[in-house]
């Protein structure tokens, strides 16, 4: 008779997401899940026997001591103690930064700034990936940092940090586009643009990361935010675990989940480029995406030459209209994938692609897998 494997949770930090992908994954391979295993509150369960760990070591080193004791095949979602012997599962935070900074370039925006106001191993990533799609678009980015900018910056009261902010926000060229390290940041820097007379997406557009529509002020707050896809990391880690269990190697380089999407909101709705035509081209391919558009259709409805337009674009957006076209239309392919269930064929129709061919080859280029496996990743959760 087969047993059911017993898997341990030890998530020393905890989200709904993350343990909707384990649980997908343990439904569909019979695995037994201890009732009393998620360790959000740091209740330890002595004298635990089973036959493997999803561990979150984010936090204090008494989880991590603990999860090493046990000797048991372990995948860890964080990379804060990347010398333990484990599997790592983790989100890919340089190309959550790239969609940020792309989304900002989309935009025409010049000024750019990251804030992060900790050590934490996750926003060091997502800085230097965002400073670094930049500077391959011929942006520079300033990295602000609160805990770093004096050496009584550790004593600053929280109206002190709030003040400290709202003085950076005021003193930056506009319009700013600024990425923050995580969903918190962002609502704390709208909060000092509204101190400040700032007016948000105009003079400064924020995005930030891990939305949690949960939180009660998301339902107040229009904050453009990056999808983390903590469900697919949850079902990934579970699917590794597994191998590791039947004696797989544990891999040299922890396994990166690329996000799932940006999420769009008023925090961005704004395009920070003064030349006329290229407002009136961009306007153009918003309204026109899943037409059979083309350059020239864009070029007439700019009242603009083919080579001007070209040239607008690259001067202003570092890319050309095509590019920016394709970039568009594959914005509204990712949301119909991840948010509806129409068909495949239909979502390449009203994106105004001529061929499923064409669409298909776009999309591999663009997410590096087929819309039916990214379809089946961004909805790994609901």
């Amino acid at each position: 008779m087969n047993v059911s494997p017993t898997i341990l949770l030890a998530l020393g930090w905890y989200d709904h997401r993350l343990v909707q992908g384990i649980a997908k994954y343990a439904a569909a391979h019979d695995w037994h899940i201890s009732a009393a295993s998620i360790v959000h509150e740091f209740v330890i369960p002595r004298g635990w026997q089973g036959d493997g760990v999803l561990a979150w070591l984010a936090g204090e080193d008494d989880l991590a001591e603990f999860v090493l004791s046990l000797k048991k095949p372990t995948v860890d979602f964080s990379l804060r103690r990347p010398g333990l012997p484990f599997g790592h599962v983790i989100m890919d935070h340089g190309a959550a930064s790239k969609l940020a900074a792309d989304h900002f370039v989309e935009r025409g925006f010049q000024h750019f700034i990251y804030y992060s106001d900790s050590e934490n191993w996750t926003f060091e990533e997502r800085g230097r990936g965002f400073v670094k799609a930049l500077l391959e678009q011929g942006r520079n980015c300033k990295w602000i940092k609160p805990h770093e900018s004096s050496k009584k910056a550790k004593d600053r009261t929280w109206l002190q940090q709030r003040a400290w902010l709202a003085m950076q926000l005021r003193n930056s060229p506009k319009p700013l586009a600024i990425f923050t390290a995580n969903g918190t940041l962002a609502v704390e820097v709208q909060e000092a643009c509204k101190a400040s007379g700032l007016n948000v997406p105009e003079d400064v557009a924020i995005i930030g990361i891990e939305d949690d529509l949960l939180l009660p002020q998301s339902a107040q707050q229009a904050i453009t935010a990056v999808d983390p896809n903590l469900a697919e990391i949850g079902y990934r880690g579970a699917a590794l675990l597994d191998q590791l269990m039947k004696g797989g190697p544990i891999p040299k380089e922890p396994i990166r989940i690329p996000p799932a999407r940006l999420i769009t909101r008023r925090s961005t709705d704004f395009t920070a480029v003064q030349h006329p035509g290229l407002l009136k081209a961009l306007e153009f391919i918003t309204q026109n995406c899943g037409a059979d558009i083309d350059v020239d259709a864009i070029a007439r409805a700019a009242g603009m030459s083919r080579r001007g337009l070209h040239q607008a674009f690259v001067d202003h957006l570092k890319r050309t209209p095509g590019e920016h076209l394709r970039e568009v239309r594959l914005g509204i392919v990712t949301q119909m994938l991840s948010e509806t269930d129409e068909k495949i064929e239909t979502i390449a129709r009203v994106s105004g692609y001529s061929s499923m061919n064409t669409f298909f080859v776009a999309f591999k280029q663009h997410r590096g897998i087929s819309p039916a496996e990214y379809r089946k990743e961004a909805q790994r959760g609901k």
